[in-house]
Parts: structure tokens; sequence; C-alpha cells
């Protein structure tokens, strides 16, 4: 049943990514219920953990910290590689502009209520510890590194999947740290708020999905 869902988790992923790129299918209506469906399966799955090797309070400031720096190694990353790589800048213009109608605010709650915790609890609550298991040593958390940035590669967006292996690798490292989503959820929430709010690039003003 287990390694039907973690299969069944990243085909869904891609084939939203996919549909979004090749369909012009909106990120938000499209990534939105298949996240939180991926969430809420891990959570009934009863796999995920908030942190079972270093206390919440730790898992929390880790992440949040990490996130910070995360969102700073980006924007330098992209100011320092944007000039030199016209696709990359396009790409990162376009994955954050792709607000539509929406307001920032409705963005950053359908980001950070439900698409950010879906997820991290179906891919370092579930996905990551179930390898993990199976396998142990490196090769768990690498192969959970890379199903991750499989699931993004259908996006045709540089920049996204850049985000997913750079992100994704964080977000495995923290999970597998403190032994739960908690210290990568607030990575991830850090990070793509910092994102959207304040995008490495300038966003085009009307720009839309």
């Amino acid at each position: 049943m287990i390694p039907a869902l973690l299969c069944l988790g990243l085909v869904a992923e891609g084939v939203a990514w996919w549909r979004i790129a090749h369909r012009g299918a909106s990120v938000w209506v499209t990534m939105t219920p298949v996240l939180v469906g991926l969430g809420i399966a891990a959570l009934a799955s009863g796999r995920p953990r908030l942190a079972s090797d270093v206390s919440a309070g730790l898992a929390a400031t880790a992440g949040l910290a990490a996130g910070l720096g995360l969102y700073l190694a980006t924007r330098v990353f992209v100011l320092v590689v944007a000039p030199r790589w016209p696709a990359f800048r396009s790409r990162s213009v376009q994955m954050y502009g792709r607000r539509g109608e929406r307001s920032l605010g409705a963005v950053l709650v359908l980001s950070l209520a439900l698409m950010v915790p879906g997820e991290e609890l179906f891919w370092r609550g579930l996905f990551l510890p179930e390898l993990d298991r199976a396998l142990g040593g490196v090769l768990g958390p690498a192969l959970a590194w890379a199903g991750y940035v499989a699931a993004n590669v259908p996006s045709a967006n540089v920049a996204i999947v850049a985000a997913a292996a750079v992100g994704g690798a964080t977000w495995v490292a923290l999970a597998a740290w403190s032994g739960g989503v908690l210290a990568g959820l607030a990575c991830h929430a850090v990070w793509t708020g910092l994102m959207l709010a304040v995008p490495p690039l300038a966003v085009p003003s009307g720009a839309t999905v």
C-alpha cells in the first residue's frame, strides 16, 4: 500500500507540473489540490513525525534560520547567474509572476497554509522515512531527494528544478537530522514566503499565470 502511494504521489506531482508547463494550467488551481491530497494521504498513513530526534523548539528554530539562509543564498545566486543566463532569468520571473489576479495575501495563504505543508508531509514525512527505513544509510535520503527532483522536472522550468534540487537537499537534510518534518516545513515556508513576497528578480506588472 505505502509503496504504491509513494509512486502515485511522485506521478501526481509530475503530471500536475506537466499540465502547468504544457497545457497552461494555473499553478494554484492545479498544484494546491494535488499537494493537499498528498499531505492528507501522508497523515492518514500515520508515518509523519514532527521531530523525533531533537526538540520541537530546536527543529523549528533551525528550520527558520535555514529558510532565511536559503533565501539569501538564492538571491545571491540569482543576481550572479540571471544576467549571464537569460533563460534562467525569464523562467524565474515567469514563476514568481504566476499570481494572476490573486493578491499577495491570497497566494501566501495558498502556499504557506496548504501547498508547503502538503508537500513536506508527503516528501519528507512519508517518502523519505519509508526509503530510509527500507534502504538505510545515505541511499534512502539520496533517492528521496532524487524522487522529489524528478517530480519537478516536468515543469520544464529550470528555476523550479534548481529550487527542487537545492531546496530539496536542504529539506531532506533537515528532516534526516531532526527525525521529522517540522524543521524542513519551517525552512520551506520561510523560503517560499520570502520568494513570493520579495522575489529576487522584478516581476513585470500584470504578469499572469
